[in-house]
Parts: structure tokens; sequence; C-alpha cells
């Protein structure tokens, strides 16, 4: 894995409506992520935090059913401009969320650098609404979908092409609430998903090595996406739509440790820390171990 890493926080809430996930980057530094990495030989380059405009209080909108469409197009595209300029550098990107329509900007800046990005998506949801199909409007629940070339323009079209990523390419691991549309759509393109069946009666190793092989000779570069809803709410409290029955603290930590060992992932995100819903910053805690078995901390 690239040991050189720059580290990009997206202090975005405005693809949902609750308020707090703005503040998961400062959580999750204050929970030692650069440290935790330092010690582990990473060469860390912390860029902050990249500024996302904001709807005065009382005036966000619905506009063509996407909530703060304008301002999350603004960041998405300032944000996939800063992980170009890092992967330009040679540097692994990891970004800390915010909200998990940051993987719209993020994963634009990425996937312009590879033929065959794959994307493991760690998440209770899918993430493949669009206007059409979303029952809330709220853009965080449409990054992949975004990513498939699906929804509006002013989304697709960050850094001027189109899609960025292929279905067959997507792995879903976690996948617990899906709407309607989704599980089409999941069906229509061939995406393969583990849910939670799959890992209750698998058990994540297995899970994860037909992952690691489902990627090998197919792609060029896989990027991980976790949302910290993915774990169950017992273990990751501070989260804005918690989903009971989720991922458990120890097989997360097993899933990133064979990642670590299968050494194919080439940039990474973790998103949706909500200190202000969390237990004295436990889940930016977790996060931040979950990023030192990834980045190949070990016992022994």
């Amino acid at each position: 894995m690239n040991t050189n890493m720059s580290i990009i926080g997206v202090p975005m809430d405005l693809g949902q409506n609750r308020r707090g996930v703005d503040m998961g980057p400062s959580a999750i530094r204050y929970a030692g992520v650069v440290e935790r990495l330092e010690r582990l030989k990473y060469d860390i380059e912390d860029l902050g935090d990249i500024v996302i405009s904001r709807a005065k209080r009382g005036a966000e909108q619905l506009e063509d059913n996407l909530r703060n469409l304008s301002q999350v197009a603004e960041g998405s595209e300032t944000l996939a401009k800063k992980v170009d300029e890092a992967v330009e550098e040679g540097r692994f990107p990891l970004v800390l969320g915010g909200d998990h329509s940051i993987s719209i900007g993020s994963i634009a800046g990425i996937a312009k650098h590879y033929e065959n990005l794959g994307v493991i998506w760690y998440d209770a949801h899918g993430d493949l609404n669009t206007s059409d199909t979303s029952p809330s409007g709220n853009i965080h629940g449409m990054p992949l979908a975004v990513n498939l070339g699906l929804g509006h323009d002013r989304l697709t079209n960050i850094l001027s092409y189109q899609p960025k990523i292929k279905p067959e390419n997507i792995v879903l691991v976690g996948s617990r609430s899906l709407d309607h549309g989704e599980k089409e759509l999941i069906e229509e393109k061939g995406i393969k998903v583990f849910s939670m069946h799959e890992i209750d009666r698998m058990g994540m190793s297995a899970v994860m090595e037909e992952v690691i092989d489902y990627f090998k000779d197919r792609v060029d570069g896989v990027h991980l996406s976790l949302d910290l809803d993915g774990l169950d709410p017992g273990d990751a409290p501070g989260v804005g739509t918690p989903v009971i029955g989720g991922l458990s603290y120890r097989e997360s930590h097993l899933a990133m440790e064979m990642l670590a060992e299968a050494d194919i992932i080439t940039s990474a995100e973790f998103v949706e820390v909500n200190p202000i819903l969390d237990e004295k910053n436990k889940t930016a805690t977790i996060a931040v171990g979950l990023m030192g078995s990834l980045f190949g901390e070990k016992l022994k």
C-alpha cells in the first residue's frame, strides 16, 4: 500500500437533514488518526478540511427533489479536484466525512486515474437512489447511483465525465436497508451484494475472501467507502441513520485486516461519523481503529 498519504476532511452535512455530521472529520482527528497512521510509518499530509458553502438557516431547498443540490454539487467539485491533485502527486487519498454524499466528489477525483476502479461499499444502505426513487430527497442516499451516471447532471458530471464506475466493479458489504428502487437497480445492473444474510450464513472471513477474489483480474484499483452505519449501532452509535442488526466491531476489524493482507486498497473514505449523536467519541475512535487495521496494524 502507498505509504504517502493525504488526509482530506469534508465537513459536509447537507446530503441529509440531521446536523452534526459536519463535525465528523474533527472527531476523527481528535480520536488520533494522524498519530495512529504515523506510528505505522505513513508519511501523512493533512490537507485540512475543504470549505463547504451553506444555505441560510431555514432556506434548505428541494431542487428537482434533491435537498441542497447546489451546495452538494459545489462541495463535490471542490473535493474531486483536491483528491485528483493528491492522486496526481502519487499519494493515497484518505477522505474523512461528513455524510456519504461526499463519495460523489471523492470517487470523481479517483476514478479518472483508473480504467476499471473497483468499489467496496461497506454500508447498511445501498445509496443507489435517484431523485425518482428517493423517499426523502437526501443526496447521501444517492452517491453510488450518481457514480454510475444515474441522477442529476450537476452531480453525475463532476469533473466533466461520467460514469465514474461500472456496476460490475461494485461490491456491497453489510447491506440490510434497501429501498424498493435500489433493489430493482441492483437486479437490473447485476451489482454484487453481500447482505447481512450472507455474512451471517457464510461468516465474514469467507465473505471477504470472495470479495477479494472477485476483484482479482477485474480492476486496476479498489476504493473502500466505509460508512460507520455499516456497523451495528450498539458498536457505532454516532451515525445519522442507524440500522440494528449490523456488522460487529470484530467482524469489521477482520474485514479490514484481510483487505490489508490482500493489499488491494488504493484509496479510502470513512463517513457518517456524527459526534452529536455519539457516546464520548466512541464511533470516531472505532473509525480510527478500523483505519489502523486497514493500514497494516497487527498485534504481533
